[in-house]
């Protein structure tokens, strides 16, 4: 990773930036730590809520206004939220680049909610939600957070409910912003060939006057876990399974040989274990993967796959004999440098997104005060040692501490 520039606002927003000399295209985004742990429960769902309705009306813009904004010069605006974050982001030529700034700025902290666009979001939200639930694959990830982080906020879906989502009203996303609005956890994140002392002063033209804020917030913890094996009926003529537990948190020091390990078992390369295993030489999934996702105060790991019903006990065991494997046999050099060389070309070729990596700045700023060099990366990463991945494959893959959702066809 190239050197990036950091400057802090008077406000407590910080601006990250990057320079790349080549590219035509900035990348900008505002991110906010916020997120969908932070709702209260009748609030569920009130954090993606406020991502649709940031789109929907601005004090001095209608949604039409702000949708055609930055499309009509060739420009793109999204937003997404996370359990821990909301982020508003835009991509257009270098030579707009002020526009961007401009509206993302507009848009995340000067919306008004119209009560007649709140009606209409209501609706295509509920729909949203209709099409997850019409998706096993996607709704069975959304019901194993649940399962691992019980009673907790991070177990619950982004989206909300029927019945939370059909109660927001104007009041309610006010509130729930300034209950959450802090601009000492903001970060705005640049990727474009523009210098840095341009960046900063088009940031400053629309950032500057926001008013410094600060919250109480204070984000509990989740209890203790406890494994649990549920199978549930569903209408469908493929099993779908989710196997996973809690894992490290985002400073823990095992995060990135754990991530390793995961990467080996299901990540994206064709030749993970699982894959290798299961699809491979079994013919029994058409796909399987692993994530890890760490968050500030825990984890989560969570392996997903389909297969035919027969197909289900024998796929499980195999997923459990590759979990045994690592824990009783470490890795020999061979097999260890293979994943370190994998891995390290992975992240080598996901910096040549610009987005992604403005994204990732933002994330990481927000979540660690820095952003780590690539070559830092794989200083860490060619440390770590096979005997620390058993240690780690021998604590986190006790098939005892993991929880099994399994959604089983209903004639079964």
């Amino acid at each position: 990773m190239e050197e990036y520039n950091l400057h802090t606002l008077p406000n407590g927003i910080r601006v990250v930036h990057k320079q790349v000399p080549h590219t035509q295209i900035a990348h900008w985004g505002i991110m906010l730590d916020i997120g969908s742990r932070d709702e209260l429960p009748y609030q569920q769902g009130l954090a993606h809520f406020w991502e649709h309705m940031a789109f929907k009306g601005t004090q001095k813009r209608k949604s039409y206004h702000i949708i055609n904004r930055l499309e009509t010069v060739g420009g793109e605006l999204n937003a997404y939220t996370t359990k821990e974050k909301v982020c508003f982001h835009a991509s257009l030529l270098a030579s707009h680049s002020d526009k961007a700034i401009e509206l993302l700025s507009d848009i995340s902290f000067h919306s008004i909610f119209p009560e007649k666009q709140i009606e209409k979001e209501r609706g295509v939200i509920l729909e949203e939600m209709a099409m997850y639930h019409d998706s096993p694959e996607d709704a069975i990830q959304d019901e194993f957070d649940e399962v691992v982080f019980q009673n907790h906020q991070l177990g619950k879906n982004i989206l909300g409910t029927s019945e939370t989502v059909r109660s927001f009203g104007r009041d309610d996303l006010q509130a729930f912003i300034a209950a959450n609005l802090d601009t000492e956890h903001i970060v705005v994140s640049l990727v474009s060939n523009l210098p840095f002392k341009k960046a900063i002063k088009q940031a400053e033209k629309y950032l500057y006057d926001l008013p410094h804020c600060t919250t109480q917030r204070v984000r509990t913890s989740p209890e203790l876990y406890v494994p649990q094996i549920i199978q549930t009926p569903r209408g469908m003529t493929q099993a779908q399974v989710a196997m996973g537990r809690p894992a490290y948190a985002l400073m823990d020091d095992k995060r990135l040989p754990f991530f390793m390990l995961v990467n080996l078992l299901g990540g994206p390369g064709m030749n993970s274990r699982f894959n290798m295993t299961l699809r491979e030489k079994y013919g029994l999934v058409y796909s399987i993967e692993a994530n890890y996702a760490p968050f500030l105060d825990t984890g989560f790991l969570g392996v997903y796959f389909g297969t035919e019903p027969n197909n289900l006990e024998r796929a499980m065991q195999l997923v459990n004999r590759e979990l045994r494997l690592l824990r009783e046999k470490p890795l020999t050099t061979i097999q260890l440098r293979n994943l370190k060389e994998q891995l390290m070309g992975q992240l080598a070729m996901s910096e040549e997104s610009n987005q992604s990596f403005m994204l990732m700045m933002a994330k990481s700023i927000l979540d660690t005060g820095k952003v780590d060099s690539l070559q830092e990366i794989f200083t860490e990463i060619d440390a770590v040692t096979a005997a620390q991945l058993q240690d780690i494959a021998q604590e986190m893959f006790d098939e005892s501490q993991w929880s099994t959702l399994a959604f089983i066809p209903e004639s079964e």
